[in-house]
């Protein structure tokens, strides 16, 4: 298994670093992640007049794409343009985005109601930066580690696919492949069907198929290849077939895969926050609003939910920047209450 290579990696440019200045200031939130869910929780909690840092690495998981689908109103749209405009919506709040990453977060010994946010080693001097944070929100999102086929990885994004929702009316009625990685690869090809008559099962990965399963997979005409994949084949970008290890050639026009999620939220493990095991894999355990285990840790988007849509990302960062409100609004009455202070009337 492989990341996409670094060489194929595009970024989101954010303009500014992490700087001492951050470093003074106690932020009501931290966000870690400038991606779909990231921003949007951002700007709920700027909206809500909240002092709000967002640390971003500028590595989206859908900067491989060139265009997005499904997203209301932004249909065909680049995300990276989509970032930017969130961007510069959440700064006309008093957001601060910046570029960086966090290495480690922990509670503040010093300071109760405080989390210590660590940043990796800063650009200019090489010494990590630590935050204050009320709260934090976690964005991190995930990197889709691919099956090791040549030619395969450098094709992701174009006309290597992972979601049909997003990609598949743009391939429809063309000869789709789908490269089984794990069960869920049944599930994947028996929804690809629904964009192409025409679709070919690459089952190797998933050993000897049950003849029910194998029935049901023909009952569609979807074509099952049994002989493992080695290369996949085409022209630049745009692929041509895969080639299997008895040296025939399945002609592809497209080929679905889905790779293993693996979510960015090592920088957690201090906290030793509650997971949960799922077919796809090990995820930060959160509640309907986003909340962890940790009562000022909130985590959004694909670092805890691998299939969620661009869509579906802003909503959850929407409804998570309202929760995360809403907790320090009820600190700030307790507080208030427990210190008996006194707003005066005006």
């Amino acid at each position: 298994m492989e990341e996409t290579p670094s060489a194929h990696q595009p970024t989101a440019p954010v303009p500014d670093a992490v700087s001492a200045a951050d470093a003074q200031a106690r932020w009501d939130t931290i966000v870690v992640g400038g991606g779909a869910a990231g921003l949007s929780a951002a700007q709920m909690l700027g909206r809500a007049r909240r002092r709000v840092l967002v640390i971003d690495a500028g590595e989206p998981r859908n900067r491989f794409a060139a265009h997005m689908h499904g997203v209301l109103g932004h249909d065909g749209a680049d995300p990276l343009d989509l970032l930017a405009a969130g961007r510069a919506e959440a700064a006309a709040y008093g957001v601060r985005v910046v570029r960086g990453s966090v290495a480690r977060v922990t509670p503040d010994a010093q300071r109760p109601a405080t989390l210590e946010v660590t940043t990796t080693p800063d650009e200019a001097t090489g010494s990590p930066l630590v935050l204050a944070a009320r709260t934090l929100v976690v964005a991190t999102g995930l990197s889709d580690v691919l099956p090791d086929v040549p030619g395969l990885a450098e094709r992701w994004g174009t006309s290597v696919l992972h979601c049909p929702y997003c990609h598949g009316w743009e391939v429809r009625g063309r000869r789709l492949g789908v490269l089984a990685t794990s069960p869920l690869a049944l599930h994947q090809v028996q929804l690809v069907r629904q964009w192409s008559e025409h679709v070919s099962l690459l089952a190797a990965g998933l050993g000897p198929l049950d003849d029910a399963v194998a029935r049901r997979l023909r009952a569609r005409g979807i074509d099952l290849v049994t002989a493992d994949p080695v290369e996949v084949v085409g022209d630049g970008p745009s692929l041509t077939g895969v080639r299997t290890d008895d040296g025939a050639v399945v002609r592809l026009d497209a080929l679905f895969v889905a790779g293993a999620p693996r979510p960015h939220d090592a920088f957690l493990a201090p906290l030793r926050l509650e997971r949960t095991d799922t077919a796809a894999g090990s995820f930060l355990a959160v509640d309907p609003t986003g909340r962890t285990s940790h009562e000022r840790v909130w985590a959004v988007g694909n670092v805890v939910a691998p299939a969620a849509t661009v869509p579906m990302a802003m909503g959850a960062g929407a409804t998570t920047g309202g929760a995360v409100n809403m907790a320090l609004v009820t600190e700030d009455f307790d507080r208030a209450v427990a210190e008996r202070v006194e707003v005066p009337r005006a």
